[in-house]
């Protein structure tokens, strides 16, 4: 949707386009404007060319916003709620040793970066809420400073999106007063968590766009090309801090895309494009909003890698090729070679249990009825033991006499895998595992058997991921699927225990999807080998090299992976249905002694005022569609062009960031409804100019036909064509807003704003002490604030 902008900022100043004064037909400066306006009352006249109540809001807005974000930063002195993640994150950074996490890497560097400025070393790891920053010696304000500053820059973006989109002033202070005083907006960016990054760079975006809208009329200008790049670049800090970033991606690419079906059309009133002149529209945008943020992305993942060169806790989550770039990696030095007849514990990748197997044999039948085999049980097992023990053995009929030691075990052998404390072989077959009936059944039988009619069924393949033909398996290392030969069905593990007669064990099946990768195994221990072994020898080793597009692809699979996986119930979740309605919120802190907390919970008012105009414009949007149908036309084409294209543009950026969740099966919490708030926020400062009936979009037929002494012409809204009013040389007449609501009475619109601020700052001066977790509140002062039930503490 196309945003409707109708002045530039500081009309007193001579810019070109959209916001220079018409033009003559020898090209000319028209001087009627200037004129009318000097004939205007002087104070009217001044503020139509300084603007400068806008410039003294900006002022005030922002000097408010960096108050709300940074007084009292310093309490509590404790680690609160993420900040277990986060400030690990930046203490792993600071000592380069590699880690694992589900988010891009922006947001944290910007902590890194923080804590190299003030010289810290990263020697605490944040490991549990509550733990001392005092004791610890963590400059945990400046790390919390780096959040406080761009969450209080965020409120006079929000201002400025609203000002550079053509609403009156009273529209652009409540817009931006939502995000101001919203208890939810300063709680996240008070601690050291990604939010405000996210939600900064998202308002960026938006107001960068904007202003490259804006420059429309001057295609491929120098200031054309700056506005379009510093949106990719805006855009890539977004996606680069978290994934849902993808949303603003959309939010602007529906622009684009509608604003570019616009330059196609044939008919357009500035003329038609050729092919060539529109390739040339399309690719630039292509380079600037996808090109760019695409390789700027890319860098934030060279430069993660580029420090993180020492082995970590991350190194699990990688592949044995990844970890071997590490330094001082402890699976690479540690990794033996595997041989036949070696005595192994297997170990699965993920949850790491063992191959487990005791005498005790399965139940005839399970609590469903369905029938086992009643073999022996095969089990995962969370601790070392000796019935984790399994001799490997080659896929030959076996004679427990023939030993040839010394024989590497390759990828792609079938081999055998002897229990040794029951003297059984591991088998699989065509029998329903006790929870998967899809999945198959793991047990073990006797040498005969083994040697006999199941012989086959006791043949697996060792696939080693990753692996080469004929590539040796090596403890620690060697990750490998174990297939069952006959059904071709992985050994796989999950979570879930089994009842008491597997004494609470995991359960052990053939997983028929091969692909998944939770089928890794790798042998954790090799007992059988003698301490003076040679084969214990280690050499000095290297480390390896890969090719950043590797490392890269590599670790977005285990992203994207383990960020799916994020599925588990948390007592602070939520849904979807729940965020605009503000019904839930998350305990962040507590302090029993002082009874105090943080309770991340936005302004209720705000959120309820900022959703019911939500509901509101969708109204109208309806009733607009519908009164046309019947040919009705309840409002004029530049009112119309405003609430489509520009309040339109808003729902759109709100709708993409929050609509989308409702399609998520991970954890959700409250938090991730700012992005959208922020978008609701504009909607509801774009709706309240709306309903006072202010001319939204410049001047009217008259008017200009009187001060530029031609004739005007309506053109309809599209995504090229605002609706706005073109001379017959197709230049727009555009003023500023002073100007086009002179003479208008703006007390409703005024009073409609102080309305809504009072009632917003009471809402967020009720929840302070939840905020900024202090002070403590007694159990009545609690209950006072439990609006809709919200699970506060100190409640008794």
């Amino acid at each position: 949707m196309s945003i409707n902008t109708v002045r530039q900022r500081g009309g007193h100043k001579d810019k070109s386009g959209a916001s220079s004064p018409p033009l003559t037909r020898d090209g000319k400066t028209n001087g009627s404007l200037e004129k009318h306006i000097d004939s205007l009352p002087p104070t009217v006249k001044s503020a139509v060319k300084s603007e400068w109540d806008y410039k003294l809001a900006l002022i005030v807005i922002t000097s408010l916003a960096f108050v709300t974000r940074f007084w009292g930063i310093g309490h509590p002195n404790e680690v609160v709620f993420d900040e277990v993640h986060f400030g690990k994150f930046a203490s792993y950074y600071l000592q380069r040793t590699y880690f694992f996490d589900v988010h891009p890497p922006f947001g944290k560097l910007l902590f890194a970066l923080m804590g190299w400025f003030v010289g810290y070393d990263g020697h605490f790891h944040f490991d549990n809420i509550g733990d001392s920053y005092i004791t610890n010696k963590v400059p945990y304000v400046a790390f919390r400073a780096m959040p406080a500053l761009l969450g209080a820059l965020t409120v006079p973006t929000v201002f400025l999106i609203m000002w550079e989109s053509g609403y009156t002033l009273p529209a652009a202070i409540v817009a931006a007063g939502l995000v101001l005083f919203d208890n939810a907006h300063i709680g996240q960016t008070r601690l050291i968590l990604l939010d405000a990054t996210l939600v900064y760079a998202m308002s960026v975006s938006v107001l960068c766009y904007v202003r490259f809208y804006k420059m429309r009329h001057e295609p491929f200008s120098r200031k054309w090309w700056k506005w379009l790049l510093l949106t990719g670049v805006a855009l890539s800090c977004v996606i680069s801090t978290k994934y849902v970033g993808v949303f603003t991606f959309f939010t602007v690419g529906s622009a684009v895309a509608i604003d570019l079906w616009g330059l196609f059309d044939i008919n357009r009133p500035q003329g038609a494009l050729s092919l060539q002149e529109f390739a040339k529209h399309f690719f630039a945008r292509v380079i600037g909003l996808l090109v760019v943020p695409f390789l700027i992305y890319l860098f934030w993942f060279q430069v993660h890698f580029a420090i993180l060169t020492r082995s970590g806790p991350g190194d699990d989550f990688m592949t044995p090729a990844f970890q071997e770039t590490l330094s001082d990696n402890v699976m690479s030095a540690q990794s033996v070679g595997v041989d036949y007849y070696d005595s192994i514990s297997i170990k699965h990748k993920e949850t790491k249990t063992y191959l487990h197997s005791h005498p005790d044999r399965y139940p005839l039948r399970y609590d469903d009825g369905r029938v086992s085999s009643q073999g022996q049980q095969v089990t995962g097992y969370p601790f070392n033991d000796t019935n984790n023990y399994w001799q490997i053995l080659p896929a030959k009929i076996h004679d427990p006499s023939d030993i040839t030691a010394g024989q590497p075990v390759q990828n792609g052998d079938f081999v055998k895998l002897r229990h040794l404390i029951t003297d059984t072989y591991l088998l699989s077959h065509d029998v329903a595992s006790p929870y998967y009936p899809t999945n198959q059944e793991f047990t073990t039988v006797a040498l005969e058997d083994a040697n006999g009619e199941r012989y086959n069924d006791t043949l697996f393949q060792i696939m080693i991921e990753g692996g080469k033909t004929k590539q040796n398996l090596k403890s620690m290392s060697g990750h490998f699927k174990l297939i069952h030969a006959p059904s071709r069905v992985a050994m796989w593990t999950h979570t879930s225990p089994l009842p008491d007669w597997a004494y609470k064990q995991a359960e052990i099946n053939g997983n028929k999807n091969l692909l998944q990768s939770s089928n890794i195994w790798y042998v954790d221990e090799i007992p059988s080998i003698p301490s003076d072994s040679p084969r214990l020898v280690k050499e000095e080793r290297n480390v390896k090299r890969l090719p950043f597009l590797k490392k890269y692809f590599e670790l977005q699979r285990a992203i994207f992976f383990h960020n799916n996986a994020l599925t588990s119930s948390h007592p602070y979740a939520s849904q979807p249905i729940q965020w605009p309605f503000l019904l839930r919120g998350v305990s962040f802190w507590t302090q029993n002694d002082t009874r105090q907390q943080i309770y991340f919970l936005g302004n209720p008012v705000g959120w309820w005022l900022a959703s019911s105009l939500l509901a509101v414009f969708a109204g109208i949007i309806g009733a607009d569609q519908l009164s046309q149908r019947r040919g009705v036309d309840s409002l004029d084409e530049r009112t119309r062009s405003r609430l489509y294209n520009s309040t339109g543009f808003f729902f759109l950026c709100w709708a993409a960031h929050y609509l989308p969740f409702y399609l998520m099966g991970r954890q959700l919490f409250l938090h991730h409804y700012l992005p959208a708030h922020l978008a609701s926020a504009l909607v509801t400062g774009a709706l309240l100019e709306f309903i006072f009936n202010l001319d939204p979009d410049g001047l009217d037929s008259n008017f200009v036909a009187q001060t530029t002494g031609r004739s005007a012409s309506r053109k309809r809204a599209g995504p090229g064509n605002q609706g706005s009013e073109i001379d017959r040389t197709g230049k727009r007449v555009v003023v500023p807003a002073k100007e086009r609501v002179h003479g208008r009475a703006m007390l409703g619109l005024w009073a409609a704003c102080g309305v809504v601020l009072t009632v917003v700052i009471g809402g967020w001066y009720w929840f302070l002490p939840l905020t900024y977790g202090r002070p403590g509140l007694s159990p009545e002062e609690v209950l006072a604030r439990k609006w809709l039930g919200y699970d506060l503490h100190f409640a008794k």
